[in-house]
């Protein structure tokens, strides 16, 4: 039977990719030794972290104003970095809670100065984006998760502000062509569209680091990991590899133009099913829709359980919803064929077709 790999993270990943690192645990470049036993520090890592950080440069068409790091402990660790590094009690941290992701953004930042929520959707349950944002003129930093991945929200157009822009782009970076010249700090765990789980991207504009009054802990502080050039100490090496692997897989196919034309490919086709299919519905406000990851009902809540269980039979991987939410999360990332898709359309067809 063949496998459809819906799992919202750790997520699909380009066959290429995988037979690769298989390899290079063998193998690695022709050196004898496996990519799990190489030195750190050694040329041959070196040149793959400098590769890279090269790469995500090439691809965010950013110049040397920004700096890529690699870090440790996943966009969480980065809800409370962030703020250690750009905030400070003089200062005020502007965040939009969108969902699960930005509520603990909100809460950690909370422990090193001020904060403004200045969105709150909960009051729809997270099924909308509140563009109006009343953006204080004191706030250091406007922090926004521009893919909710529980709730299936995505921000579209980013918000303008005389803020430091902060995005956590952990479900949707590399998914289409984006600006992201207007953020000033981006970070992103890599298991979604980047690669394995184990690293985390940080690429920061450098002129923003070294301004809060409070001394960091070194192992916390960008700017020790930027002078160290993210060897600070003993990086992820297998996971950094398998970055590398992916980002070269993404330019190979295209690039973010062709990554954005197949990903809204994905999206058009699956939320037309569930629009035109009346045994499923789905609450997102249409204009705020995810392309990475569709939420969504059935009708008649008891449908739900046959409708998961005939997923499972037919290889249908990691379609339940969010703990939280419930529902059916269908997460379509860059390696997510379009035929893997079409597949889970027609299931729903047949589903709603025997149980109208």
């Amino acid at each position: 039977m063949q496998l459809h790999n819906f799992n919202s993270g750790p997520s699909i990943l380009p066959q290429e990719v995988l037979e690769q690192a298989a390899a290079s645990i063998h193998n690695f470049n022709h050196t004898g030794l496996s990519i799990l036993e190489i030195g750190h520090r050694t040329s041959w890592f070196v040149d793959v972290v400098t590769e890279a950080q090269q790469t995500i440069k090439r691809l965010m068409g950013l110049g040397d104003d920004y700096e890529v790091l690699f870090l440790q402990g996943g966009a969480t660790m980065q809800f409370m970095q962030v703020p250690m590094n750009l905030l400070d009690e003089n200062g005020l941290a502007a965040i939009c809670d969108n969902g699960v992701w930005g509520n603990k953004a909100v809460k950690e930042a909370s422990i090193f100065g001020p904060v403004k929520v200045v969105s709150d959707t909960s009051n729809q349950k997270h099924t909308y984006l509140n563009k109006q944002l009343e953006i204080p003129a004191n706030a250091t930093y406007l922090h926004i998760t521009t893919n909710n991945t529980v709730e299936g929200t995505q921000w579209h157009q980013y918000p303008q502000t005389n803020a430091l822009l902060v995005g956590d782009m952990s479900s949707d970076i590399f998914c289409r062509p984006t600006a992201f010249e207007k953020f000033d700090l981006i970070y992103a765990g890599a298991q979604k569209n980047m690669g394995a789980a184990g690293v985390t991207i940080v690429v920061v504009k450098k002129e923003i680091l070294g301004k809060v009054n409070r001394k960091i802990p070194a192992i916390l502080d960008y700017q020790k990991h930027i002078e160290a050039g993210s060897l600070l100490n003993t990086p992820p090496v297998f996971s950094i590899y398998v970055s590398l692997l992916t980002l070269r897989w993404i330019e190979q196919q295209g690039g973010l133009v062709e990554m954005g034309k197949r990903n809204q490919e994905k999206a058009n086709l699956l939320y037309h099913t569930i629009d035109s299919t009346p045994t499923f519905y789905c609450p997102i406000a249409v204009e705020d829709r995810s392309i990475m990851n569709a939420v969504f009902f059935l009708t008649n809540p008891e449908h739900e359980a046959p409708f998961l269980e005939l997923c499972k039979k037919h290889g249908m991987i990691g379609v339940k919803g969010y703990r939280t939410v419930g529902g059916i999360r269908v997460s379509m990332y860059n390696a997510l064929p379009l035929s893997s898709v079409q597949a889970f359309c027609d299931l729903m067809k047949q589903f709603a077709a025997s149980h109208a």
